[in-house]
């Protein structure tokens, strides 16, 4: 993992409201991405900068263990066109501890690194962290996805 500093930049997408209690959040989250896929978000999104898709998760309660939003979406320019049944974010300026998932993102591969974050002792903010599916996630049964953790 290395430390990163991120400028300030806007997310639209769709979202889900979720909790890692129970299993729930991998049930809601893998539900939020059949949802993206089938409407083609990515294609309905005005003002996108960048073609990776962007998974954000922010307005935690308190921390990973409480209910937190997801969003997946992709970065824009501005938040000034958000097209219905959509939702913007504006992700503030911050320092990250990147991390890399890599091997089979459609099984586990993303969420076994998230459980080894959330056995890190990382001071986190739990403002807004987030993943980019990028080139490198092209392809999902052998790819790699960056994951950025808010610190202070």
């Amino acid at each position: 993992m290395k430390v990163v500093q991120k400028d300030t930049f806007y997310v639209v997408g769709i979202s889900v409201r979720t909790t890692n209690e129970n299993g729930q959040a991998k049930e809601d989250i893998t539900n939020l991405w059949k949802r993206f896929m089938a409407l083609e978000v990515p294609k309905l999104i005005p003002n996108a900068i960048d073609p990776a898709i962007c998974a954000v998760y922010t307005h935690y309660e308190s921390d990973h263990t409480q209910p937190y939003d997801t969003i997946l979406g992709c970065i824009v320019s501005d938040l000034n066109t958000i097209p219905e049944g959509m939702v913007g974010i504006t992700v503030e300026k911050s320092t990250y501890k990147k991390f890399v998932a890599q091997g089979d993102l459609t099984k586990d591969a993303v969420i076994h690194k998230w459980v080894e974050i959330w056995n890190m002792d990382l001071n986190r903010t739990y403002t807004a962290d987030f993943e980019l599916y990028g080139e490198k996630a092209n392809d999902p049964t052998n790819g790699e996805v960056d994951i950025y953790i808010a610190v202070v």
